[in-house]
């Protein structure tokens, strides 16, 4: 039976038994005050409970049948209006599976729990239709990323076998530098899905060291750019993969030291500790960045300068890992642009507690 069939036999049952209820208390009632007489037989003179057997009964049975006709009726059109708001939210379900991710239901009406229930669906279909979009695109992006040294190396290779002649080296050189991001490319892409699962295990990392570590690995990179970097702060413990958060702030400090300033550039990465949490801040100088570009950077294969195609230029997935690896531990990141110029990352993840070891 459907659900509006069940309340309605519900609706229609709970009011026989209260009429049956009813009518039972009134009986009862009248026996007290009904002389039991079997003897007299002089009916509307001297009642007695035969008589009232005898007139009740057919009335009390009729009120009972216009009781059950008008709870079938009633509790059909009740159940009917009260169930109005699943159909629709049926309906958009429906058309959801079919593909389409725009509908949205929008139930008018006063915030019961259909009205809940309706609007926590938009919610889910607004954020499933967002991530489908980013999903697309990213997938767009990709493809695109991973096509373009593809056709250069397609290129070169068609280059030297139109040309026997020509001096192998340079070709050599530059297919090896293809070679060499389309690699990275591919690697970043793994680490993007290998953070976005959440698979790994949890140990206590101290966000220091892990500062100092990046700093020291990127050192010749910055003195290359003249870019001076300088690491400090409190021991700032959490829990996480020491892999996963290193390379996070590998991927922050790299980023600092490329989009600087051409020349008497400076990186600043500090650790600190918060009530519950602990903090990760590495900020740049650099080119005054726009206000609506910073939310953007974050998005896989958007860069915040001109596409380079140098060693260090990276393949545009930098602080996508930084934001999917935050995630994962559960932190929140935060990108504000400098006044002077430049970019501030801030990442803020739960405070590891105390080891048995102290």
């Amino acid at each position: 039976m459907s659900v509006r069939l069940r309340l309605t036999l519900s609706y229609a049952g709970f009011l026989m038994v209260a009429g049956v209820l009813l009518l039972a208390a009134v009986w009862v009632y009248l026996l007290e005050y009904v002389p039991d007489d079997w003897n007299q037989r002089m009916l509307y003179q001297n009642p007695n409970r035969q008589l009232l057997a005898y007139t009740f009964a057919p009335a009390a049975a009729t009120v009972l049948g216009i009781l059950l006709v008008f709870g079938l009726v009633g509790g059909w059109f009740l159940a009917g209006r009260m169930l109005a708001p699943l159909t629709r939210i049926t309906e958009a379900t429906r058309t959801a599976a079919r593909g389409s991710l725009s509908h949205r239901i929008r139930l008018p009406g006063r915030g019961d729990e259909f009205r809940e229930l309706a609007d926590a669906f938009d919610t889910m279909l607004a954020r499933l239709e967002a991530h489908v979009a980013e999903q697309r695109r990213f997938a767009a992006n990709a493809s695109h990323e991973l096509r373009t040294p593809l056709a250069v190396s397609r290129t070169l290779l068609e280059v030297a076998r139109a040309d026997p002649g020509r001096a192998t080296g340079e070709v050599i050189d530059r297919l090896h530098a293809v070679n060499n991001r389309a690699i990275d490319l591919t690697e970043a892409l793994l680490l993007l899905s290998r953070a976005e699962r959440g698979t790994f295990a949890r140990e206590h990392v101290d966000l220091s060291l892990l500062a100092e570590e990046a700093a020291e690995t990127l050192l010749p990179l910055a003195e290359g750019r003249g870019v001076t970097v300088e690491a400090h702060g409190d021991i700032a413990f959490t829990t996480g993969s020491p892999a996963l958060l290193l390379q996070l702030t590998t991927n922050l400090v790299h980023n600092a030291i490329v989009h600087n300033l051409p020349e008497a550039g400076s990186v600043r990465v500090t650790t600190s500790v918060r009530p519950g949490a602990v903090e990760l801040a590495v900020e740049n100088t650099g080119a005054p960045l726009p206000a609506e570009l910073v939310p953007t950077l974050t998005e896989p294969f958007r860069r915040g300068v001109q596409r380079l195609r140098t060693d260090d230029a990276g393949v545009g997935l930098g602080l996508a890992i930084v934001e999917t690896i935050t995630r994962a531990h559960d932190g929140t990141l935060a990108l504000a642009a400098r006044p002077g110029g430049g970019l501030r990352v801030t990442v803020v993840l739960p405070a590891a507690a105390p080891r048995a070891d102290g």
